[in-house]
């Protein structure tokens, strides 16, 4: 008998790859012209069945380019995929995994991420925030942190904001014992000026409550700098500090007038409103400036001028704006005038406010920051009647109190860090951190408390290694598969 040939085996047929949607599920928002009446929250969360179907538009890529772009290396895309099959408690647990201050970051990060999301390539990226925002509201949130073996030494954070906290939150689960100084009578630093229709203190104070499980202690309404100095801090018995005091102080115009009465420094301002101070403003309004703290002040101001006449001067292009654009865009939206490519010459009045002149503006080639140096066109003065200027042109460090010995690097937007290797200053044991958003902030820190562990393990003999599991399991922190380097805007 002769045998049949063999018939080879049909070829395995792969599974198609996900069909890319482009088309982004609507964030829930409130209307335009109720929301400008007061400072109620804008977006809103997603229902749980707009969460899954926003999920399930992620092709959850092989190389996560979502994390690659996150300074602190959040795993959105575990936790996305999470929340596509309905785990929400386990996405929340993944999310708070890597992430102390999600609560709050869900409200206001910049969304680094969706920038290099690979979706954006074809249509709108994956809600990545909304997303953490559903993971951290459908599942349960109540988690609290648990710290590694303690390591029986103590580390002062000088600096409430959210530098410091990533930093006393890295440390408190490698089993310091971590005490934060902040001047302020609430710990979240420059995130008590975001204004309410995006984030609250209450969103803060449920990052801090996951922290009760950790030897941290928060001192508030303490600035040290005038009484204590960091060097002070070592002597009285602290192994290491860590200063992430940020930018707390405003930037002046440094124009005629900047003292007349009808003139406010921005972040003063934004405070003040937060703490449910009574503000009144004129009817009419103009901000200076063109980064996030000058659109918080022109959104704010419209809410709070009966007239909703707001004017912003900005002395470079729409495009050349720093502020996030999400955020330009609500305050367009919201009904907000803008003077692009004016420049302050001088405040008038005759003992309060009664105008603003200003000078047109050419843009010129690149200056050292990259963008078209601003030229002044003569003769072009004008000047915009208003009864309240709100200045936001920058923000400073203050280190009154600190010592020259620290050598601290001062960054062309103000916060100072240590110029050594994860931020160490020239005095042995302090080092210093800041960042140019909340994230970044955060991600500073982290690489700072790792210094700051490598030091302290020396100094006992011993060796260290990854963040222990924050929820007091065995495993370490590690980058997702597929990650390959970072990508920093």
């Amino acid at each position: 008998m002769v045998e049949a040939p063999a018939v080879p085996p049909a070829p395995v047929a792969k599974a198609p790859p996900p069909k890319l949607n482009p088309v982004r599920v609507s964030v829930p928002e409130e209307p335009v012209s109720d929301r400008i009446q007061d400072f109620r929250e804008i977006l809103h969360a997603y229902s749980k069945q707009d969460a899954v179907l926003e999920a399930k538009r992620c092709i959850q890529c092989r190389r996560p380019w979502c994390v690659e772009a996150c300074p602190i290396s959040q795993d959105c895309r575990e936790y996305i995929r999470l929340v596509a099959t309905e785990d929400y408690d386990n996405a929340a647990k993944v999310t708070l995994s890597e992430n102390p201050l999600a609560t709050s970051l869900c409200k206001v990060c910049y969304r680094y991420c969706e920038d290099a999301c690979v979706v954006k390539k074809k249509g709108v990226p994956i809600a990545i925030r909304q997303l953490k925002r559903s993971s951290l509201e459908l599942g349960n949130s109540d988690l609290v942190y648990v710290p590694s073996k303690p390591r029986g030494q103590r580390v002062a954070v000088v600096g409430g904001g959210p530098a410091g906290m990533m930093g006393a939150w890295e440390l408190g689960v490698r089993g310091y014992g971590v005490t934060v100084f902040e001047e302020e009578k609430r710990v979240g630093g420059l995130m008590q000026t975001i204004p309410a229709y995006r984030m609250t203190d209450n969103d803060v104070q449920a990052d801090r409550a996951r922290f009760r499980g950790l030897d941290v202690t928060w001192v508030t309404d303490r600035r040290i700098g005038d009484e204590f100095s960091p060097e002070k801090l070592l002597e009285d018995g602290y192994a290491a500090v860590l200063v992430t005091v940020g930018t707390p102080a405003h930037r002046v115009l440094a124009v005629p007038g900047e003292d007349l009465p009808g003139v406010f420094p921005a972040l003063q301002l934004l405070k003040r409103i937060n703490l449910g101070e009574h503000v009144k403003l004129g009817n009419k309004v103009v901000v200076v400036g063109g980064g996030d703290v000058a659109m918080d002040s022109i959104r704010s101001a419209i809410r709070l001028s009966e007239s909703k006449d707001v004017t912003l001067i900005y002395r470079r292009s729409r495009s050349e704006m720093p502020a996030d654009h999400e955020e330009l865009m609500g305050a367009e939206e919201e009904g907000i005038h803008f003077l692009y490519q004016r420049a302050p010459l001088r405040i008038v009045g005759n003992g309060h406010v009664d105008g603003i002149v200003v000078q047109s503006i050419e843009l010129g080639p690149p200056d050292a920051s990259g963008r078209r140096a601003p030229v002044p066109v003569p003769g072009s003065e004008t000047t915009v009647p208003c009864d309240t200027v709100i200045v936001a042109v920058g923000q400073k460090a203050d280190l009154r109190g600190f010592s020259p010995e620290l050598d601290l690097k001062i960054t062309t937007q103000g916060w100072p860090e240590g110029k050594g290797s994860g931020f160490a200053t020239a005095v042995p044991g302090i080092f210093a951190a800041g960042g140019r958003s909340v994230v970044y902030a955060m991600g500073a820190a982290t690489q700072a408390a790792d210094a700051i562990d490598r030091y302290l393990s020396e100094k006992r003999g011993s060796t260290t290694g990854p963040r222990p599991d924050p929820w007091g399991g065995e495993s370490t922190w590690h980058l997702p598969a597929g990650y390959t380097q970072p990508i920093r805007v």
